[in-house]
């Protein structure tokens, strides 16, 4: 450990010159430059009456699918997923998996006619990884699935709520 100390110390010292050098020298301003691109890429997401969402990317040709907050915390701590078949052909309220948790067991229903392209092996592992990110489709996330879809997947995508219409149906659904 002092090792280490010692060897931030003497770096510390050759690489900063000090306070009169400094000084001498004339200020120099930067304008901050975008790492990032500009261009929206956000998904549209809706939501089913089963509590299930769904994703589209922007042209409506794949997008991923889950389940929601409101349907994880429902269900509770999950213990068990059951993950859908990568290749498989589904139609709108097909059961495409399930979640088991210590309260109950419930079906993943596909919300829209796809096709599975591939799947989240990491929630058999960690399957509360859905009690903790239900609704988040990045690597680490608890997404269930991803999809391709045709142009009756988008006319069912199209009949399903939006992020607002969920929140009151969810609502109504509490009292």
């Amino acid at each position: 450990m002092a090792s280490f100390a010692r060897c931030v110390r003497v770096a510390a010292r050759t690489a900063v010159p000090s306070f009169a050098a400094r000084a001498a020298r004339p200020v120099q301003f930067r304008a901050p430059v975008r790492a990032f691109s500009a261009t929206s890429q956000v998904a549209i997401r809706k939501y089913t009456k089963d509590h299930e969402w769904v994703d589209l990317n922007a042209d409506q040709t794949s997008g991923v699918i889950g389940i929601s907050e409101y349907a994880a915390e429902a269900l509770g701590d999950v213990v068990y997923v059951e993950l859908p078949e990568e290749g498989k052909e589904v139609g709108a309220g097909d059961a495409i998996g399930a979640v088991e948790s210590v309260k109950s067991a419930a079906d993943i229903n596909a919300p829209i006619a796809c096709k599975i392209t591939h799947v989240n092996h990491s929630l058999e592992e960690k399957p509360g990884t859905i009690n903790q990110v239900p609704e988040d489709d990045s690597a680490g996330g608890g997404w269930i699935a991803k999809v391709v879809l045709d142009e009756q997947g988008v006319k069912d995508f199209e009949a399903l709520m939006g992020a607002e219409e969920y929140k009151e149906f969810t609502a109504s659904e509490d009292h």
